[in-house]
């Protein structure tokens, strides 16, 4: 398989085998009118496994998605040809319109204005709960 170096973009590596397809779509690398290549199960010394997204754009990320779906992936900036920026992802404190309550009874259901807010509950176990109602994600 050969995919193209970028020259103006940004690199999303060392996406855990198997997350690059969620982080595409809450992304919403979809609706981008640029080159954009997922890569999912490349062998790595490392990982065994990775995912890897390439954006042949110039665009600003949502690094609070990033840190939410995996926490240990990397952005790498690329501008020229060159990486100028290797940027390591942390779990966000907070979550604002990332995803969704799932409590039929949270406020967030019927107030369709309301942020969705989500706060990281348990680093250790990646968990987050809904701010209002507490359900927990996923």
């Amino acid at each position: 398989m050969n995919i193209d170096s970028i020259q103006n973009g940004v690199v999303i590596d060392h996406i855990k085998a198997g997350c690059g397809m969620n982080l595409y779509e809450l992304l919403n690398l979809g609706a981008l009118d640029a080159s954009v290549a997922l890569i999912k199960n490349v062998q790595s010394k490392k990982m065994g496994k990775k995912d890897i997204i390439k954006i042949d754009a110039d665009i600003s990320l949502n690094l609070d998605v990033i840190g939410y779906v995996d926490p240990d992936a990397t952005v790498n900036v690329i501008k020229n040809g060159v990486l100028t920026e290797k940027m390591s992802i942390d779990m966000p404190e907070t979550l604002v319109n990332v995803i969704k309550c799932k409590n039929p009874r949270c406020i967030t259901s019927c107030e369709q204005e309301l942020d969705q807010v989500f706060k990281l509950s348990d680093k250790e176990n990646k968990e987050y709960r809904c701010l209002y109602c507490e359900t927990k994600a996923r």
